[in-house]
């Protein structure tokens, strides 16, 4: 059985003759963070910055004495020290938050491993390779950890190897192309997420998920931009039909969980799309007099819609 939320006490009191005392009791036992959970959050977040200073450290470390060090040490000591946190987060008995938080700590020297090991070797590979290996040979700790900061590495590390190989590889590839791919990239992590969270035991935190849609609308935004004043090729109308359908979807899903972050980032994008769109139009004095009216008339009903929407949400 799930705990309760916030919204489960909003809508149980909109529907029954629940006490406001009772409501305030709920919300304190069940809602509100206690001074533990405060406790609990300080000491996460000092071990994640120690632990974030500790690889900074190393990095560094290696940056200022890279002439003087052997190759050998370059290299033992962060497979040393990626070996030794591996085994601290397999075989104690740690707590899970703090291990996922040395896990996260232990992917970042994978990184570092691989740029010293690229640095000592001058193997000579593209940039995208070293993004591409680091992804590899953490993907197993992220899939099993579950924990979202690694997710959201993971997910970083993604999209800068398929930008960097567009870059140094695939340089055919068009703009609006590489938009698109990256739209559907993350769009598919958001979609799974949001499975996993309806049926699945494991939850992904609501940031995670925003931050992630709001990388999707971003790379749409950014193809419809650059489309508009490409000379609306093809690949510019494809793009305009799958945000057209993933856009659909995100604000129906927002109105279903009543969640404004979906219905006000969507929004957003369509309108500096269109702005984009009246723009490579015309650039006379009348057009951006236009422009300005529409931008003005057109954030001033998203925001009405959404501050009526939340007042109903409420009522």
């Amino acid at each position: 059985m799930r705990d309760i939320e916030r919204e489960d006490i909003q809508i149980i009191a909109r529907h029954s003759n629940w006490s406001k005392e009772s409501i305030d009791t709920t919300l304190k036992e069940n809602i509100y963070n206690k001074k533990e959970s405060w406790q609990k959050f300080l000491k996460l977040f000092l071990i994640s910055l120690g632990i974030g200073f500790s690889t900074s450290g190393v990095i560094f470390f290696f940056a200022y004495n890279w002439a003087d060090l052997h190759k050998f040490v370059k290299i033992g000591m962060i497979e040393g020290l990626i070996v030794v946190l591996t085994l601290v987060v397999l075989f104690t008995k740690l707590n899970l938050e703090i291990k996922n938080i040395l896990l996260t700590g232990t992917s970042v020297l994978v990184g570092v491993l691989f740029a010293v090991f690229g640095q000592i070797y001058q193997t000579g590979a593209n940039a995208y390779d070293f993004f591409l290996g680091w992804t590899v040979f953490i993907a197993i700790w992220v899939i099993l950890s579950k924990y979202a900061p690694l997710w959201l590495l993971f997910i970083i590390l993604i999209n800068t190897t398929v930008i960097l190989y567009a870059e140094q590889v695939a340089q055919n590839w068009s703009e609006i192309f590489i938009c698109i791919l990256l739209f559907l990239i993350n769009s598919s992590f958001l979609i799974s997420f949001i499975i996993s969270n309806k049926f699945f035991n494991f939850k992904f935190p609501v940031w995670l998920l925003n931050l992630i849609a709001l990388a999707s609308v971003f790379n749409s935004t950014i193809g419809l931009i650059i489309g508009v004043s490409d000379q609306l090729n093809i690949t510019f109308f494809i793009l305009v039909a799958i945000t057209s359908i993933f856009y659909g979807i995100g604000i129906k899903y927002g109105l279903k969980i009543k969640n404004l972050f979906y219905l006000s980032i969507i929004p957003f994008s369509v309108i500096v799309s269109i702005t984009a769109f009246l723009i490579e139009l015309s650039s006379n004095a009348g057009m951006f007099f236009l422009i300005t009216f529409f931008i003005v008339a057109s954030v001033t009903l998203v925001i009405k819609n959404l501050i009526d929407l939340q007042k109903k949400w409420i009522n």
